[in-house]
């Protein structure tokens, strides 16, 4: 049984993610637990002058918040699973979203959390919106992003950016495996370098040890030369027609410039191909 977190704050691009994770494991017995989380400064506390009022508004809040994540559950019950094995929880808390996640996937035992992000907006560019980084860099549980036009299709191939500089753990790439194995999907994984720039020997050892790990499975290893890994990222995926990426958010090198980079033009994959952040 895998316990999935999708935190909601009720907005379509939350519901676009609740959709993709159902469908993911669509297959799967899973306990889907839908947490909303009421900050501190939304309920407005100090500005309340009497302790009775605060009171009221925050039971107002929080009488809200239940009412709508049944709405949500009924939703998705009467028109997106109906699969008997997925089982639905409703969770308010009152907390920092960070916080809040961390307790859940603690207490929980959370395999795995799903969440939507809007993309790029505003003069920044900014890919992933603050939230959603703070829960994949500060949360240690794999996590699922799914960009606001990410719709759920048959996975057929996977990118794994990596420059072989990490040795990677079996059960952090598990999550990989029962994934491609599950929808029968191949799995390409990437080095991008600068020009001339040549592997160096534990590189070499690392690169055989995943060539090892991926051998009964559909995989295969591309080499770009760009100066800009996000710029490589975008052409391979636009070339290869890539529905997920995966990442070991250890991999710092990769994971900053695919997913943080503030300078961000006509990079198109943080808006429609979800991201698998491995912890």
């Amino acid at each position: 049984m895998k316990n999935i977190l999708l935190p909601t704050d009720f907005s379509e691009n939350s519901l676009n993610a609740i959709t993709y994770a159902l469908n993911l494991f669509e297959e799967s017995a899973c306990n889907f637990y839908l947490l909303h989380v009421i900050k501190p400064n939304d309920i407005g506390l100090s500005d309340s002058p009497y302790l009775v009022s605060s009171l009221q508004v925050n039971e107002v809040y929080t009488q809200t918040a239940k009412t709508r994540l049944r709405d949500t559950i009924n939703l998705i019950t009467t028109t997106i699973s109906t699969n008997k094995k997925h089982k639905f929880y409703a969770i308010t808390d009152h907390n920092f979203l960070v916080e809040s996640i961390r307790q859940q996937v603690r207490e929980k035992k959370i395999n795995m959390i799903v969440m939507g992000t809007k993309g790029a907006s505003g003069l920044k560019k900014i890919i992933v919106g603050s939230n959603t980084g703070d829960v994949i860099t500060k949360v240690h549980c794999n996590a699922l992003v799914v960009p606001e036009n990410a719709t759920f299709k048959n996975l057929k191939e996977m990118a794994f950016p990596t420059d072989f500089s990490m040795l990677y753990n079996i059960n952090v790439l598990q999550p990989v495996v029962n994934i491609i194995e599950k929808h029968a999907a191949a799995i390409r994984i990437l080095n991008i370098s600068r020009k001339d720039a040549v592997l160096h020997n534990d590189q070499i050892k690392n690169k055989e040890l995943l060539e090892d790990y991926f051998s009964s499975l559909d995989h295969s290893f591309h080499f770009l030369t760009n100066s800009k890994v996000e710029d490589a990222v975008q052409c391979f995926v636009e070339s290869r027609n890539i529905d997920m990426i995966t990442m070991v958010a250890k991999n710092l090198n990769y994971f900053q410039h695919i997913l943080f980079n503030s300078k961000i033009k006509k990079i198109s994959y943080h808006t429609d191909v979800p991201f698998l952040v491995l912890h």
